[in-house]
């Protein structure tokens, strides 16, 4: 395996990678009094349409297209449409083009294109932003300033007005990747001073640097493990569970390593917390907690911390504003949001149920357990448990075929999901006597 391999083994890394110098130009540049506000929304879009076209080649139009229509919606419609129309359009958009992926996959029996499947993943991260961006609207904490602007020229200026709009939706540094960040930071960022000097530590992307150098030797040396072993399709009873476990554990680090790659590079554009300050005080998000996902013995807490921007996101959209079953209803549009594959569908079910009996299960223990060898025992068995139903819905939401997801449901790895369910049935029959 050469350099180039261990580092960019995804193929959205090397585009991102490749962005990288565009990102420090611009944070350089916005040092710079005549580098201007709108100048820097205008280098920041253009950026995005020029990595666009490299990474999608034509399948590029399927973002601009729904970017310009939300553009437009923003600029003619008041703040109390504008997010249903906004949220409407483009979901109905993404879906029609997962289903264009389900076509590929699923009628035809083909390999969809690299760049077609780059392109969803932009799109969804798209419709984070238009999604967030139209709700901000609708709660007041933006105003749409180009709604105010009438006569002969108005439909030039309202153009002009939106284009930091335009600028959000398409900023290169967020386009294939990275936390989501809200449409007010994004224009506190680019309306910065330029007295400020670069807003990027050269210690923190080479931290980031070294992590992810860290976690692909570690994926180098899982891969081996996995490739040596027995797959999912000729193990045996309880060898099944190693090959899940290791094969979840590969997953995992590489969604690790993207996240830190994709936050370096919001980073080095100038759109990371600022030296000094935390991530939580600014409201930067980063997706990878590691420690955390790694060493928690709940899954509640391991769904808030895993890829947390989207998480925030999908909290804000759906569960704040859920009336009945919001876990459920949270799960099932995150579900949707990801393409409704077979094995997406049966995971992030899995994973709402997973996430209530998590709920029952600690709240009883925590009122029944009160010796402390006792509570070590709970935290490491309930942390081994979490690991291993983690691992079974990562490979049910990764699967395509519904021969594979077959597979693991039918093997000894169903067994600590089943044991959950079981206790959720329990404890949820004893809370309802006691009401």
């Amino acid at each position: 395996m050469d350099w180039l391999q261990l580092f960019f083994l995804h193929p959205v890394s090397l585009y991102q990678g490749a962005a990288f110098p565009f990102a420090l130009l611009f944070n350089y540049l916005c040092t710079m009094d005549s580098f201007s506000t709108p100048a820097r929304y205008l280098f920041l879009l253009a950026g995005g349409g020029a990595l666009a076209w490299a990474a999608m080649g034509s399948f590029a139009v399927l973002v601009l297209i729904p970017a310009l229509c939300a553009g437009v919606l923003i600029s003619f419609l008041g703040p109390q449409d504008v997010h249903r129309w906004a949220f409407f359009f483009q979901m109905s958009w993404q879906t029609l083009c997962h289903l264009g992926l389900h076509y590929t996959e699923y009628y035809l029996q083909e390999r969809p294109s690299m760049r077609f499947c780059i392109t969803l993943s932009s799109l969804m991260l798209l419709t984070q932003r238009v999604t967030s961006l139209s709700l901000d609207l609708c709660e007041g904490k933006v105003k749409a300033e180009a709604r105010g602007i009438r006569g002969r020229s108005s439909v030039l200026e309202r153009l002009w007005k939106t284009l930091p709009y335009f600028s959000y939706l398409l900023f290169f540094p967020a386009l294939l990747g990275g936390s989501l960040c809200s449409f007010q930071r994004f224009q506190a960022r680019v309306q910065g001073s330029s007295s400020l000097g670069p807003r990027c530590s050269v210690w923190a992307l080479t931290r980031m640097g070294l992590q992810i150098l860290g976690l692909e030797c570690l994926k180098v040396v899982l891969r081996k493990v996995v490739g040596a072993g027995a797959g999912l399709t000729d193990c045996r009873q309880l060898q099944c569970i190693r090959v899940m476990w290791s094969t979840a554990e590969l997953f995992k680090l590489t969604y690790y390593s993207c996240w830190i790659l994709d936050d370096a590079l919001l980073h080095a554009a100038g759109f990371g917390p600022e030296f000094g300050q935390s991530p939580a005080r600014e409201g930067y998000v980063p997706d990878a907690d590691i420690w955390t996902l790694e060493t928690t013995h709940r899954i509640s807490l391991f769904t808030r911390k895993w890829n947390q921007s989207t998480a925030g996101w999908l909290r804000r959209l759906i569960f704040q504003h859920s009336r009945a079953w919001p876990l459920l209803q949270t799960f099932a549009f995150s579900a949707w949001w990801h393409g409704l594959h077979p094995g997406q569908v049966f995971g992030f079910l899995c994973w709402a149920l997973m996430v209530e009996a998590d709920y029952l299960i600690h709240t009883f223990a925590n009122l029944s357990i009160r010796s402390w060898p006792m509570q070590l025992l709970y935290r490491t068995v309930t942390w081994a448990h979490t690991q291993l139903i983690i691992a079974y819905i990562m490979l049910a939401v990764e699967v395509r075929s519904l021969s594979s997801l077959w597979l693991l449901c039918n093997s000894y790895n169903s067994v600590f999901p089943m044991v959950y369910c079981i206790l959720l049935f329990l404890l949820a029959k004893r809370k309802h006597k006691l009401t």
